[in-house]
């Protein structure tokens, strides 16, 4: 499951990925992680949001999710050399979640780090800075900056569409 963190800028939270080499080129993401057992996807998105970002599930508004499951495929280079060889790609949810807090809020420095930094990006940004070969199978919902949190109306009133909906400025809407 995985979050799409947006300021009331309309700018996307990514956190660079701590466990890359010297040789390798910085890779930046959002949060995301395994669905346990027992556990939906709403659910394992919050979880992992607090576990890579310190931030707690009180301080975002669900404003969409992706409404089917989101497959890609590793690049043949990398099976057997990343999660510890017993994955070939992955299947995930996305979230869409309006940030209600403070950068204060934001703490990466936690019990298991994943990031090293952090910062707010355009949201096209944000798709250049991951991993290439995970850019073309993402889908990700559509956040209306026009939907006040706590309004009670769903971002995704319009058909979900592949890309970020993203206004001049490089926000998401």
């Amino acid at each position: 499951a995985g979050v799409v963190l947006i300021d009331d800028r309309g700018l996307v939270f990514a956190g660079r990925r701590i466990d890359r080499s010297p040789d390798q080129p910085p890779a930046w993401q959002m949060p995301q992680g395994g669905i346990d057992e027992g556990e939906t996807p709403r659910e394992a998105a919050l979880r992992e949001l607090t576990e890579e970002t310190g931030i707690d599930p009180s301080l975002v508004e669900v404003l969409d999710e992706t409404p089917d499951w989101v497959f890609y495929d590793l690049p043949p280079e990398m099976v057997g050399r990343i999660w510890k060889g017993r994955y070939g790609g992955q299947c995930q949810k996305w979230l869409a979640l309006r940030f209600l807090g403070q950068d204060a809020d934001i703490r990466i420095d936690t019990a298991h780090p994943e990031f090293d930094q952090w910062r707010w990006m355009r949201a096209e940004d944000v798709l250049d800075s991951i991993v290439p070969w995970a850019r073309s199978a993402l889908i990700w919902p559509r956040a209306r900056a026009s939907d006040p949190p706590g309004s009670g109306r769903p971002a995704a009133s319009a058909p979900p569409s592949p890309g970020f909906a993203v206004r001049a400025g490089g926000t998401v809407r």
